[in-house]
């Protein structure tokens, strides 16, 4: 008897327990569905859904004259949703009936693969129902609208399953053409240039997208997006014309002289515009040799920004400030008498020498334009080495020891004065040596925007890159000219200096005259050839090298722009000195700048004997057309084929058949010499994938002729 009460005990505890269990269940419900219900709805929805950004369309960079320096194109990624209801009605009917022609499509498209493993590739997809499925990256527009009209796709997105994502790539349309002053955007990595300093406008503001965790991927949820805020267009003070002949001018000295890097800066004298920056350095291999072209020549792109961000010590053209401060202070005029003592001097146990000896007696004009070191160091120690702070000060009016403001970011390019208050660099060799232009860095922008001082009658002007920024056509902000300085010394001064800076081109004896004589309009400004340590191993015979200055203006009875030259010579450069080296880039630029914007006269070029060889390397029908829209007589040795070698001598052409390195399939073809197109076309058509550096035609390439190679391998062309 005890026994079944205790079972009837037992049980009865057990069943008031399912039903209290049961009771906390209905009740739990109960709270959940009417009071909590929000809140555990919101959280699910987080951990299945969630927002993704919209990346804002970057705005672009054009220059003063209109083009375009750096913009956005779009880009198309293809995914595909093989779990979507129009893929999966009807047992796949849709899908299985249109696979065959849509791998056949892909495949004639983008040749990467066959149309048999595209086949594969999307039943696999299919059979997994991936829901998010990429099928392809990174296709330009005519690509993405290429595949819009192929079989499936041209069904619409809810019977296809296909989705697009649309991104931005950042391109130079103009390549090297001011590319580090312009300046990379990238994502994940530092910008530069003006794509960094105007970032805040250019970039816009991203909007977001609400995106659905589904069977293992997110996929967008329709009418859940904020659109982006595209981004703001920037109108450079870069004028395209100035700027490529700069860089081209540049580059003809560089390469034939193997210089190390290099810098020309047009300025528009008036205003502190910025027309151009060129910059090119030697591009380096991995093991840290020069890269070179075919020829041997040393390959040149803009891997810094020299003019802005290097500072270094300037040589001879900072001894405009030596006399300006001079002549300021009323010590000398440009007639004053100095004794050059032969052209080398002892300053405190250092000797300092002229570039050539034998000068005694000068004038201050005839050592300026002669260049003098001897007379500029003496002149400086006589006056200011009991009181150098009254020099120093001269050089703080001059913004020589302040950045300079322009709208660009680079903290290399800080300058450096010395101060006599710093014992422990002042010495009493340092003013002699700060006199004709050591013991102190600056960029050469520095100096080009105190020379620009010079040329617009003592003003001197804040440099600048950018007019305004704009938005649907609109200018919501604009940059005007910023004066930091009304007069840098007085007008009888000026017109002194001026009269001294006009001599280094026109005098006999000047230092830039046999380089820039000859112009139709007149140039003034100074050379400068500074000794600097090779790779910081001292100034000893055999480690040092010179960097190559000219800064000037033009024309100089009405400067319109001033412009500087900097170039850093290797051990390998034949010419070292400043007129030879920078005036002669600075002499091609101006002339073609000064026909093209201030010559009032037609040029007509003088009739000579073409007496040069010309040769090219292209299409056969190609070079006919063009031969005969020049009318120049030519005639063709070859017999059939597609391609010929042309050889132009005294206004008459031959054409032969090339040497053909390329019959085999495998066989590398020789395309240098082409054009781009023609190369592209004819290493492409074997198989091989391309890539272009530089702009012109081919010089180089990676891969020789004639070798053998396997579909699909990486061949560069070099251009120059």
């Amino acid at each position: 008897m005890d026994i079944r009460k205790d079972i009837q005990w037992r049980v009865s505890l057990s069943f008031l327990l399912m039903v209290l269990v049961g009771i906390i269940v209905i009740v739990k419900a109960f709270c959940i569905q009417q009071f909590e219900g929000t809140y555990w709805q919101s959280m699910g929805d987080s951990l299945h859904q969630k927002f993704k950004p919209v990346i804002a369309e970057r705005g672009s960079i054009y220059s003063e004259d209109g083009n375009i320096l750096s913009t956005s194109v779009p880009i198309f990624d293809i995914y595909v949703d093989f779990a979507a209801e129009g893929l999966t009605e009807k047992d796949g009917k849709r899908f299985k009936d249109n696979v065959d022609s849509l791998s056949i499509s892909m495949a004639e498209l983008f040749a990467d693969k066959s149309a048999a493993a595209y086949k594969k590739e999307m039943q696999l997809a299919y059979k997994n129902k991936d829901r998010y499925y990429p099928l392809k990256k990174k296709i330009s527009f005519s690509e993405y609208i290429a595949i819009r009209n192929f079989p499936l796709v041209r069904q619409g997105k809810n019977k296809s399953g296909f989705i697009v994502d649309v991104k931005d790539k950042r391109i130079n349309p103009y390549v090297l053409l001011a590319n580090r002053t312009v300046g990379i955007s990238r994502a994940n990595a530092a910008k530069v240039g003006i794509e960094q300093s105007y970032d805040s406008f250019l970039r816009g503001k991203n909007g977001e997208r609400l995106m659905r965790y589904v069977a293992g991927t997110y996929l967008p949820v329709e009418g859940w997006e904020v659109e982006p805020e595209n981004g703001k267009d920037v109108i450079t003070t870069l004028d395209t014309y100035i700027q490529d002949v700069a860089e081209s001018a540049l580059m003809k000295m560089m390469v034939g002289n193997n210089s190390l890097h290099g810098t020309a800066i047009v300025m528009e004298t008036a205003t502190g515009k910025i027309k151009a920056i060129a910059n090119l350095g030697q591009v380096k291999n991995p093991d840290g040799t020069v890269k070179k072209d075919i020829n041997g020549n040393s390959i040149y792109t803009e891997d810094l920004n020299y003019g802005v961000g290097k500072a270094t010590e300037p040589g001879s053209v900072f001894k405009l400030a030596t006399l300006i401060a001079l002549m300021e202070d009323k010590y000398v005029d440009k007639n004053t008498i100095v004794d050059c003592e032969g052209g080398a001097k002892y300053f405190y146990g250092l000797r300092i020498k002229d570039s050539h000896l034998g000068a005694h007696e000068l004038t201050v004009k005839e050592a300026f334009l002669r260049s003098s070191n001897v007379a500029f160091a003496k002149l400086a120690d006589q006056y200011y080495h009991t009181q150098p702070s009254k020099f120093t000060a001269h050089l703080k009016r001059f913004r020589l020891d302040t950045m300079t403001g322009i709208d660009l970011v680079a903290t290399s390019g800080r300058p450096l004065i010395k101060k006599p208050t710093n014992k422990r660099s002042w010495y009493n060799t340092t003013i002699p040596y700060m006199a004709h232009g050591y013991e102190e860095l600056v960029t050469p922008l520095h100096m080009l925007t105190f020379y620009n001082a010079v040329a617009n009658n003592g003003k001197l002007m804040k440099p600048y890159l950018v007019n305004a920024v704009r938005e649907f056509g609109l200018d919501i902000k604009t940059f005007s000219p910023t004066v930091l300085v009304d007069k840098i010394c007085s007008d009888e001064v000026l017109v002194q200096v001026r009269e001294c800076l006009g001599a280094v081109v026109d005098s006999v004896h000047g230092t830039g005259h046999r380089v820039m004589f000859d112009s139709a309009y007149k140039i003034a400004g100074k050379t400068g050839t500074a000794v600097t340590a090779l790779d910081n191993r001292g100034y000893n015979k055999g480690n040092k090298i010179y960097q190559a200055s000219f800064i000037g203006y033009f024309p100089a009875d009405n400067p319109k722009y001033t412009m500087a030259v900097v170039i850093q010579n290797s051990s390998e450069s034949k010419k070292i000195y400043g007129a030879d080296v920078s005036g002669t880039v600075f002499k091609e630029i101006s002339d073609k700048v000064y026909a093209k914007f201030l010559s009032n006269k037609k040029y007509t070029a003088p009739v000579v004997t073409d007496t040069m060889p010309y040769t090219y390397y292209g299409l056969k029908n190609e070079i006919n057309t063009v031969l005969g829209t020049m009318k120049i007589p030519f005639a063709d040795s070859a017999m059939g084929g597609y391609w010929r070698n042309m050889y132009v001598k005294n206004n008459t052409a031959t054409l032969q058949q090339p040497v053909d390195s390329s019959k085999g399939r495998n066989i590398i073809p020789a395309v240098v010499g082409m054009g781009l197109k023609d190369a592209v076309y004819m290493a492409e058509n074997k198989g091989l994938k391309v890539t272009v550096t530089g702009r012109g035609r081919v010089i180089s390439q990676s891969l020789p002729a004639g070798a053998t190679f396997k579909k699909g391998q990486a061949i560069t062309l070099f251009l120059n």
